[in-house]
Formats: structure tokens, C-alpha cells, sequence
């Protein structure tokens, strides 16, 4: 099977795949205790005026009528308007979604490249000092509690020393002052960005040393190694364009499938900085029975990571001509 056919029948599954979580995420939604009504009206509203706003929400209607309704909206690109802030969901994903995609995008990059990087060291040196220095120092990061990491880097950092900023992205005082220049608020976003992105690199470059010191060191034993040393080259030259191009596959399968669940936003880290982003509002809109955009950015996570796997597949048969679909 060429990778065309591959990609076609790929795209056929995703769009079933796609199409069962929009249905369960649907039913979940609905069946779920508690009512976005009685979260965002008025105590002193008359139960009329409660029926004549779930009318106007659509929520007085037949569950199947409702489901029907969604995928007609949902298919043209309308994801209604949320509950709870009265406006569009696409606008509302959109002023959110460039904030994720900023720091998480950035932590995944960077925590990657300093793992693959460590971890190549790592491997070369089998046994050694360095090799259980930095081991151990990923097993240990690794392991930590996001949450837990997080606060003791406030504390120190914000509450102790007040070097960084303790949550949000922004300096009000900044960017509202009309001489602030784009270098000066790009430094303002840079400086609260310090210790979110500090907390997720800590935690997640573990996982690309061990990765790839793992593959790394399953790379070493194949026979083209030994062919290379055979002819007489270089160490450095063997551990850095015959071993390390290969043992880099998994960590590449790694950063994309990261890159695409980092999207959620990583609830836990942006409800902690109180980051504006998709992970944050997540957690708000399902905690407030806000239909719309709970289900529309579960909607966005589910075709991120599905599409992100089709491209991981085509990459890797890219990156490595051994791979045949």
C-alpha cells in the first residue's frame, strides 16, 4: 500500500473516529448533573423569564432535536454562542488558542531539543558519571507533581524574590500605556511567561532524555554501526550522523503527539498561572455547564490529536525509507 491510499484510508477513519466523539461528548454534556441556567440567571428571575432563556439556548428542545441542530451548526463552521459569556465560542477560541499555542508550542520545542540532546551524551557515555548525573536528574524532574512544581517555582521566584510575575500574561500597566512599543510589550508577555514555561520544561525534557538515551543506546548495536566503525570513522562523527539521525524516530513520534495534546493547554499548569489560554477556559466552562465551548474545544483537542497522528505516520515513513504502508 502506497502512502496515498494509506493517507486516504487514514482520513476515512479519522472522520468516523471524529465523528463518535462528537457524539459522545454530546451525550455527556447533556446527561451531566447541574444546568447552565441555574448557574447564569438572575436569583430574582421569574421562572418565565428562566423558560423563555432555555428556549432562546435551544435547551427546551428534544435531545435528539438538539444533536441534530449541533451538527448542522457544527458542519457550517458554528459552534453557537456560550453560555456563559454571551458571545461567539469561535471568537472566544481564538482570542484563547495563540496564548496556548505559544507557550506550550515553545516548552515542547525547547524541552526537546535539550532532551535529544542530553540524551545523546547520555548514551555515548554508558555507565559513566555523566550518564547517571543526567538519568538520574530526568527520572527525578520527571516524576514531579506539574502542580506541586509550579507553586514552589512561584513561591521562590515571585513570592520570595519577586523576580517574575506571580500569574497572567500581561502587564495592564504595559500595554495600555500607548508608548509601549511591540518590543516592549513582547518582553512583558516574555517575562510572565518565565516560570510557566520553566515549570513545563522541568517536568517534560526528562521524558526526551530518557527517550532517547533509550533508542539512542538500541541504535548503537545495529550493524551499520559497526560497518562505520569498521571503516575508521570518527566517534563523534558515528554518534552524530549515523546513530542519532535513526534514534531520533521515536522522539519525533514523541514531540508531535506532545505538540498535539499540548492544545488542551495543560489545564493544571494554566489554571495555576492563571494562563489565558484553552486549557484554562476548559476547565471553566465544564465546571459552569457552558455546553458550547466545553464541547467545542474537547471538538478542537480531538481533531488536533487525530490529524497530528496522520502527520506523525507520514513523517515517519518520511524520515526513515525502511517504513512501508
Amino acid at each position: 500500500m502506497d502512502i496515498w491510499h494509506f493517507t486516504v484510508r487514514r482520513l476515512i477513519q479519522i472522520i468516523i473516529i471524529f465523528f463518535v466523539i462528537f457524539t459522545v461528548l454530546f451525550l455527556l454534556f447533556r446527561l451531566a448533573p447541574g444546568d447552565p441556567i441555574s448557574r447564569i440567571i438572575d436569583p430574582d428571575m421569574t421562572p418565565e423569564d428562566a423558560t423563555r432563556l432555555m428556549a432562546q439556548m435551544g435547551l427546551d428542545k428534544p435531545l435528539w432535536m438538539q444533536y441534530l441542530y449541533y451538527l448542522k451548526n457544527v458542519l457550517s463552521g458554528n459552534f453557537g454562542h456560550s453560555f456563559y459569556y454571551g458571545k461567539p465560542v469561535i471568537e472566544i477560541i481564538s482570542d484563547r488558542l495563540p496564548n496556548t499555542v505559544l507557550l506550550f508550542t515553545t516548552s515542547v520545542i525547547l524541552s526537546a531539543i535539550v532532551g535529544v540532546f542530553l540524551g545523546k551524551i547520555a548514551s555515548w557515555n554508558k555507565g559513566k558519571r555523566t550518564d547517571t548525573f543526567m538519568t538520574m536528574g530526568a527520572l527525578v524532574t520527571h516524576t514531579l507533581f506539574l502542580p506541586w512544581m509550579a507553586l514552589i517555582l512561584i513561591w521562590i521566584f515571585s513570592y520570595k524574590f519577586s523576580w517574575f510575575p506571580i500569574n497572567g500574561m500581561i502587564s495592564e500597566d504595559v500595554w495600555l500605556d500607548p508608548s509601549s512599543g511591540v518590543v516592549r510589550k513582547g518582553l512583558d508577555v516574555l517575562h510572565h511567561m518565565i516560570l510557566p514555561l520553566s515549570t513545563l520544561f522541568l517536568i517534560y525534557f526528562g521524558s526526551y532524555l530518557l527517550l532517547m538515551r533509550s533508542s539512542m543506546l538500541e541504535t548503537l548495536k545495529e550493524d551499520y554501526i559497526l560497518t562505520a566503525r569498521a571503516k575508521g570513522l570518527k566517534e563523534k562523527t558515528i554518534r552524530n550522523h549515523h546513530a542519532a539521525p535513526n534514534a531520533a524516530l521515536p522522539v519525533v513520534t514523541s514531540v508531535g503527539l506532545s505538540l498535539a495534546f499540548s492544545i488542551n493547554g495543560g489545564a493544571l499548569t494554566e489554571t495555576v498561572f492563571t494562563w489565558p489560554g484553552i486549557g484554562r477556559e476548559l476547565v471553566f466552562s465544564v465546571s459552569n455547564n457552558d455546553y458550547p465551548l466545553a464541547q467545542a474545544s474537547f471538538l478542537l483537542i480531538a481533531a488536533v490529536v487525530l490529524f497530528s497522528n496522520l502527520l506523525v505516520d507520514i513523517l515517519y515513513a518520511y524520515l526513515d525509507p525502511r517504513i512501508r504502508y
